[in-house]
């Protein structure tokens, strides 16, 4: 496989059409080697339009989703990330390209201990793993982030994660279950004022932890 013109159909026939057009977010796409993040049955997909697995309940996300996120987030460079779920560190490096700073939560040790090694491996220094469970109101102390991402869905959207921003702060997150998934960006505007828009409809494994309330219609 030509890895370097594999890089550039995903980014021209991928993201692109599919609205991920800012130029600094996919010049950070274009710099991890989003190979070296991919399970090695998987290497000839790495750049394929598909949810690559990592284990049985996690997956890397495709990588139009990817472009769009990072697209509709706008992310600057004096501003901090709180990433919801590592997987194989490909997104958290690529944030780190973005940003400040990148703290990421993984409820998988054996996966965010392999992303930490794929991290330092390309010298990233602004990067902070921890292991935890996200879906259990896990806190890192009474840091407020600028920014967080979820790599997942969850059923119903709560404070949970968008009351870690601070004023002007965005989170993605897509929310819904079965097949009525719709991607999100809720944006805080002052310290009880907040603004959803709706990007695009998705389907995403659900968090891990809340699969069971994700089973029930309310």
């Amino acid at each position: 496989m030509d890895i370097k013109q594999a890089r550039k159909n995903s980014i021209d026939n991928q993201i692109r059409p599919w609205g991920g057009l800012d130029y600094i977010a996919n010049n950070a796409l274009r710099s991890i080697p989003r190979e070296n993040f991919v399970p090695d049955n998987y290497k000839n997909l790495a750049f394929a339009d598909i949810e690559i697995p990592l284990t049985n309940k996690a997956k890397m996300l495709s990588p139009k989703v990817e472009g769009r996120l990072l697209d509709a987030l706008n992310i600057h460079k004096n501003e901090t990330v709180l990433e919801v779920g590592t997987g194989s560190g490909y997104l958290t490096a690529v944030l780190s390209k973005l940003c400040h700073s990148v703290t990421s939560i993984e409820i998988d040790e054996t996966l965010s201990n392999g992303a930490q090694e794929r991290i330092k491996d390309l010298n990233i220094t602004n990067v902070t793993l921890e292991t935890g469970d996200a879906s259990k109101c896990w806190r890192r102390s009474k840091e407020f982030f600028d920014v967080v991402v979820i790599g997942t869905s969850v059923p119903k959207i709560t404070g949970r994660f968008f009351h870690l921003l601070n004023v002007g702060g965005r989170v993605f997150v897509v929310e819904g279950t079965g097949k009525a998934m719709s991607a999100k960006i809720i944006t805080r505007l002052s310290e009880h004022k907040w603004e959803t828009k709706s990007l695009f409809e998705t389907q995403l494994d659900v968090m891990q932890g809340l699969e069971v309330s994700a089973k029930f219609k309310f």
